[in-house]
């Protein structure tokens, strides 16, 4: 059963509207902040990187082999002499890590990948396994199509058995290919995790492992994780918690980035998935990182946190609770647009809540921040702001909607209702509507009024009267109706009290209070 004050504050704000209405999921609202994810971390790797500590025997074959005609490569690799096979399987190795446009295709349709799949069980031969696999991994970081034509040959079973290789350069080249097989969309992906590569795949997240490997055995666990259509099936990846939750204390930058990663993508979901992140007691850490220098760490850090406040009242409390508020300030003020954008996204899922929370909000002193966006921020910054300002006035008390009207916020929302986009001027229309409806209540409108007319707020909204979203016009006809529509109105305004603190103060030039609130 809900509780009274949830019920209560439920019934006070806007349309009814409760706080889970009121939060704003990336897949619902804000596309954009999910396309940078490509630009932030590939989700497929070559492995360009020629080793230095090669005997220099073999230097001098891959030398001689590199430019090894194709015809022979092929009769070498099919061929039985042990010998040629593995110089063969290191120039085509070679010819597919070094070239910028690697024959990918060429290799493709000579028929070697069957060959080069048939290698990875020899495990008498790690040195031709290794070959082999570094191969196959390049390969299966081009297209689709090429990294399903690895999939189709079998190999996926035989790299899952190459994570339990005493070698440890097979082992990692496995890890490699793995990655960028579940990198490839949500099919791959399940058919990796139901091929059983997650608890061999954990046992190598050591912290004990050198760093470069383990670099990539966190890629790889986020592969495992990312994608929403579908998502991957949360009792398999909830697996990797408790390792994500040990990685996310080690030192080196792409571990951390790919951790964080990691952790967004399993609390962009329901209530359920994001409280089982929790449980996981990451959100201390995550929270320590949005302190990062790295804006690597610090994207993927923020992503996540941002995740969890879209959950319930509680989930959102748990991170007021860790203290996240205070790293605001500066990511409202991040010199990366991104950064600002999705700062400005996470409070607004955080005003969307109780009224205390929105008041941690205030308290911390991140409304002025919210409203320098509103003024000069990057548009797609000044959206996210719109919303943490229009949910502040949906759920908040009529104390703190007064506050933000004295912090200036009216004009700044008039100033923007001539934006193309339809959908923002509908929610900067909430706000004001919102604000009116409150300033009614307790004889405060003709103060909102005016304050909304001397700033060219009324004449925008009539000029809305004639938009082409049919949403819109109605929007901006009902305010103009209610609130500016004639004189008989303003007669059944109880007056504003004077001479005395019983009443509430709208006042946008007024001082904003620093202890309290006296109305």
């Amino acid at each position: 059963m809900p509780s009274e004050e949830s019920v209560r504050l439920r019934d006070y704000k806007n349309q009814g509207r409760s706080a889970d209405e009121m939060r704003r999921r990336r897949n619902q609202t804000t596309i954009e902040l999910r396309k940078a994810r490509k630009d932030d971390q590939l989700l497929k790797r070559r492995n360009c990187a020629i080793d230095e500590n090669e005997p220099q025997v073999l230097h001098e074959i891959s030398k001689q082999n590199v430019t090894m005609p194709l015809p022979d490569i092929i009769s070498a690799i099919q061929g039985s002499d042990l010998q040629q096979q593995m110089m063969a399987t290191q120039a085509v190795r070679k010819v597919l890590s070094k070239e910028r446009n690697p024959p990918i295709n060429d290799i493709i349709q000579a028929n070697l990948v069957p060959r080069l799949k048939e290698f990875l069980s020899h495990s008498d031969r790690p040195e031709l396994q290794f070959e082999a696999a570094w191969a196959l991994t390049n390969i299966a970081s081009g297209t689709s199509d090429q990294t399903r034509y690895v999939v189709n040959e079998g190999a996926v079973v035989d790299f899952i058995k190459l994570l339990d290789s005493p070698h440890q350069n097979v082992c990692e080249q496995a890890v490699w290919a793995l990655g960028n097989i579940a990198g490839d969309g949500p099919e791959l992906r399940d058919h990796v995790t139901m091929a059983g590569i997650v608890d061999p795949l954990l046992r190598l997240a050591r912290i004990d492992v050198p760093a470069a490997f383990l670099r990539n055995v966190t890629w790889t666990i986020s592969n495992l994780c990312r994608n929403k259509n579908p998502p991957p099936k949360f009792e398999v990846v909830k697996q990797c918690l408790p390792t994500l939750a040990r990685l996310l204390h080690h030192s080196d930058k792409e571990v951390l980035a790919d951790t964080c990663w990691a952790l967004s993508y399993l609390t962009d979901g329901s209530n359920d998935k994001i409280q089982e992140v929790i449980d996981a007691n990451v959100i201390p850490r995550l929270v320590e990182l949005l302190g990062s220098a790295e804006a690597s760490v610090l994207t993927p850090a923020l992503r996540s946190i941002g995740n969890i406040v879209t959950g319930d009242d509680h989930q959102t409390q748990a991170v007021l609770e860790a203290n996240a508020l205070p790293a605001f300030t500066r990511l409202l003020n991040h010199p990366k647009i991104n950064i600002q954008k999705e700062a400005a996204w996470t409070l607004s899922n955080i005003t969307a809540g109780n009224s205390e929370q929105i008041q941690a909000v205030i308290n911390q002193n991140l409304i002025p921040p919210i409203l320098l966006i509103l003024k000069q921020g990057d548009f797609k910054s000044q959206k996210e702001a719109v919303w943490a300002i229009t949910n502040l006035t949906s759920g908040g008390t009529v104390e703190q909607i007064a506050y933000l009207v004295q912090a200036g916020a009216v004009p700044l929302l008039c100033g923007l209702l001539g934006v193309r986009e339809s959908k923002v001027i509908l929610v900067i229309l909430d706000a004001l509507c919102n604000i009116l409806r409150t300033a009614e209540k307790i004889g405060e409108h003709e103060k909102i009024s005016e304050i909304i007319e001397e700033c060219g707020g009324v004449d925008s909204v009539e000029a809305l009267q004639n938009h082409e979203n049919e949403q819109v016009y109605k929007a901006a006809l009902e305010i103009i109706e209610k609130y500016f529509g004639g004189e008989e109105e303003d007669e059944n305004i109880a007056p504003t009290a004077s001479g005395d603190n019983t009443g509430y103060q709208f006042n946008a030039a007024s001082t904003i209070p620093t202890q309290g609130f006296s109305f």
